[in-house]
C-alpha cells in the first residue's frame, strides 16, 4: 500500500469484511487470536467446530481425526522442482548472466509486440518504463486536483519495491505465449534491458550496452520505491508488521472498530472534481457499431483476432502460423477445417482453448478462424 493512499484505499477494502466477520464471530464464539496467542490480520477470525459447521460451513470432522489419506509427502526434488520463487534476499536467484544489448535484441524478438518500443506499452499491455525512475517516482503523491496537473507515473522503475519480482515474473511467466522458455541467461538480459530503459543506476554506476547483469549485481539493485509501501511484508517480522498494522485501527477508516453508528450523519462520497477530458483523439461515449456504408461487411472474426489472436500469430511466437502465410496456412487446413475448429477450440500446444479467451463462444471461435484461414489463400 503506498503510504500517501493508504487510509482511503484499506478503508474500502476492509471496512465490509471487517463488519461480516465480526457479525459471524458473535454468533459462533469465534475469537481474533490463534492459540498462540497472536492476534489475527484484522478481517479474520479463527471459527471453532460447532456441530459440524464453521460459521456457514460445513467441515468433515473425520479428516482431523487420522489426518488425510490421499497423496504423498513430496520428495526433496519435487519441492525443488515446485519451489521457483524469486525472494528480495536472493533466495531462489540463481547463477546467471547477460548484457544490455543481449536483452534489446530478446525484448525486439520476443516482447516489443506486446510491450512496445522501448517498453512504452500499448494494445493493453502495460508499459515499463517512462524516462527516467528516479524522476518518476517523485510524481508518486501527485492527485489530478486540477485540469493541467499530472498523475503518478507507475511503472516498473518508479513503483516496484523490489527488482526481485522482475525476474522471477519474467521467468515464469514471459513470453506470454510460451512461458518458462527462457534460459536463467536471457533473463538476466531481459532484466538489465528493463533496468537500463528506466535509466537505474547499480551500486551507482549506469548501464551502458556492453554491462553485464549477473547474480551478485543484481543483488545490489536498490529500486526508488523500496520505501514506499505499508506495512513492510518482507522479512521474517512480515507477518508481524501486518499484524501490527491492521490491528491499529488509527491506520485506516474512521480509527474505531465497530457494528453500528460508525459515522456521524450520512458517510461522505469522495467525487471526481476534475474530469479527465484531455484525450487525444478524443474519447468516444458511443456504443452502437459504426454503419457500414458503400463498404462490404466486415468478417466478424476480423475485430477478435485483432484483440485476442494477432500478439501470437503476427510474430509466429511459439510455433503459431504467421497471419497470412499461405503455406503455414496450408500445412494447418490439411486436415480439413472441422480439425481447426476443433484446434482452436480446444486447444493445442502453447495455444490455450478459445485462444485463451473463454468468454468467446464457439461461433464466434470458428469466424475467427475462417478470418484468419481467408487471408491465407
Amino acid at each position: 500500500m503506498f503510504k500517501s493512499y493508504r487510509k482511503v484505499l484499506i478503508s474500502a477494502v476492509l471496512s465490509a469484511a471487517t463488519v461480516s466477520t465480526m457479525a459471524f464471530a458473535a454468533d459462533t464464539g469465534a475469537s481474533h487470536t490463534y492459540k498462540n496467542g497472536k492476534k489475527v490480520i484484522d478481517g479474520g477470525v479463527t471459527y471453532p467446530i460447532k456441530s459440524g459447521k464453521t460459521s456457514v460451513y460445513r467441515v468433515n470432522e473425520d479428516t482431523l481425526k487420522g489426518g488425510f489419506t490421499f497423496g504423498r509427502k513430496p520428495t526433496p526434488n519435487e519441492i525443488k522442482a515446485w519451489d521457483i520463487d524469486v525472494m528480495p534476499d536472493g533466495t531462489g536467484l540463481p547463477e546467471g548472466h547477460g548484457t544490455v544489448e543481449e536483452g534489446d535484441d530478446l525484448y525486439e524478438e520476443k516482447c516489443v509486440v506486446c510491450h512496445g518500443d522501448f517498453g512504452s506499452g500499448g494494445g493493453g499491455y502495460p508499459s515499463l518504463a517512462k524516462g527516467n525512475a528516479y524522476e518518476g517516482q517523485k510524481t508518486l503523491k501527485n492527485q489530478r486536483t486540477g485540469p493541467d496537473m499530472d498523475g503518478p507515473i507507475r511503472v516498473f522503475g518508479t513503483y516496484w519495491p523490489q527488482a526481485s519480482t522482475l525476474w522471477w515474473y519474467i521467468k515464469t511467466g514471459m513470453p506470454h505465449p510460451a512461458p518458462l522458455s527462457l534460459t536463467n541467461d536471457q533473463v538476466y538480459a531481459l532484466c538489465a534491458y528493463i533496468i537500463s530503459i528506466n535509466e537505474l543506476k547499480i551500486d551507482g554506476e549506469e548501464l551502458d550496452d556492453d554491462y553485464d547483469l549477473n547474480r551478485a549485481k543484481f543483488m545490489k539493485i536498490v529500486m526508488p520505491n523500496k520505501d514506499g509501501f505499508v506495512p513492510k511484508i518482507d522479512g521474517p517480522k512480515g507477518l508481524d508488521n501486518a499484524r501490527e498494522f491492521f490491528n491499529n485501527y488509527k491506520n485506516y477508516g474512521n480509527g474505531t472498530r465497530c457494528m453500528k453508528d460508525c459515522f456521524q450523519g450520512e458517510p461522505k462520497l469522495a467525487r471526481i472534481k476534475v474530469e479527465m477530458k484531455d484525450f487525444l483523439p478524443p474519447m468516444s461515449v458511443a456504443r452502437d457499431l459504426p454503419k457500414e456504408e458503400g463498404q462490404a461487411k466486415a468478417s466478424p472474426g476480423k475485430a477478435i483476432y485483432e484483440s485476442t489472436c494477432a500478439v501470437c500469430h503476427d510474430s509466429g511466437a511459439a510455433g503459431a502460423p504467421v497471419f497470412g502465410d499461405k503455406e503455414a496456412w496450408a500445412k494447418v487446413t490439411k486436415k480439413g477445417i472441422e480439425a481447426v475448429y476443433k484446434n482452436a477450440l480446444n486447444g493445442k500446444g502453447a495455444m490455450p482453448p478459445h485462444g485463451g479467451k473463454m468468454s468467446l463462444k464457439d461461433d464466434e471461435v470458428k469466424a475467427t478462424v475462417d478470418y484468419m484461414v481467408s487471408k491465407a489463400k
